[in-house]
């Protein structure tokens, strides 16, 4: 059986990779993966990269290291050498093959995106459907997809504390973008489409509140609401003034600070009743969010209450 998706196991392949490359994946538009893995390696098995098999899907890729004289091949030829440079973007179309020699230091983040992924966003904006994206073989100083490699690789680097609503978020924004930059994608002009009514407000808190881990898809929110995912974080966000993601972490750290209130509990149960990974999660998002430690925000807390 033919082998899809370019991304985690069958990147590292690709690359010939000792261990397996950390990946985020997201099913926002109708089911279809989205993923973005971070390959590195500094000692590289030197030779010609794998092969994927072909499929209507393109890899975005996110440089993060200098790679000189890399050699690009398409359909088993090569077809250029270049400087790639740190900070740029490539796009590759997964039906030409895509290949290049290893024979240097490699760092760089991908993001598998499915052609399918393209045309769900156009069917739920109701615009025309993108018949390809532009794969020429130059580096794009892409400032949008450094935000989002920058802002996933926090979770690529502690995958057990990424938030999902999150992740699905950053990689719609992603798809959004490429789209649009590189395959003349146009949202349509939604004029009508404002806010969430008040009903739909109160079940999709509820929903976060209940999944105050942050697994649950966004995908599921959206479509108890009968919403696109898309529809549903522009208006969840006209109605509360935060995206998904954003509410949630207020809502973890409201939690927090209630349970910090009660004697006898100690931070590290907090924080997993709070929704967060572990204890060194909690300090840090709490830290960044509030302006102080945990321990320092109860102690001023505690004594305040004498």
């Amino acid at each position: 059986m033919t082998r899809t998706g370019a991304y985690g196991e069958r990147l590292g392949e690709f690359l010939r990779l000792e261990d397996t490359p950390p990946s985020l994946v997201t099913h926002s538009l109708r089911g279809t993966e989205i993923a973005v893995t971070e390959t590195r390696s500094d000692n590289p098995v030197p030779g010609l990269s794998g092969s994927f098999a072909a499929e209507d899907a393109y890899l975005v890729s996110l440089k993060l290291l200098d790679y000189p004289d890399c050699e690009i091949w398409e359909h088993g030829r090569h077809i250029k050498k270049a400087d790639v440079h740190a900070g740029t973007t490539y796009l590759y179309d997964l039906k030409r093959d895509p290949r290049y020699v290893i024979d240097k230091p490699l760092h760089s983040l991908h993001f598998y995106v499915p052609h399918s992924a393209l045309n769900s966003l156009a069917d739920q904006s109701g615009t025309q459907r993108v018949d390809a994206l532009d794969c020429k073989p130059v580096g794009h100083d892409d400032a949008i997809v450094r935000h989002i490699g920058a802002s996933l690789r926090e979770g690529l680097r502690r995958p057990d504390e990424a938030n999902q609503i999150f992740v699905d978020h950053m990689m719609l924004a992603l798809t959004a973008h490429v789209a649009q930059a590189y395959g003349g994608f146009r949202h349509k002009t939604e004029p009508s489409r404002g806010a969430l009514a008040p009903w739909q407000v109160t079940r999709a808190c509820e929903k976060l509140e209940a999944n105050i881990g942050g697994k649950l898809p966004l995908q599921s929110i959206a479509a108890e609401l009968g919403l696109s995912v898309s529809h549903f974080s522009r208006a969840f966000r006209a109605s509360t003034g935060l995206p998904p993601h954003r509410w949630l972490l207020h809502h973890r750290v409201r939690t927090a600070k209630q349970l910090m209130s009660v004697h006898g509990l100690s931070l590290s149960e907090i924080a997993i009743s709070a929704g967060f990974a572990n204890q060194s999660h909690f300090t840090r998002v709490f830290s960044a969010t509030v302006g102080v430690s945990p321990g320092a925000w109860r102690r001023d807390a505690l004594g305040a209450q004498r």
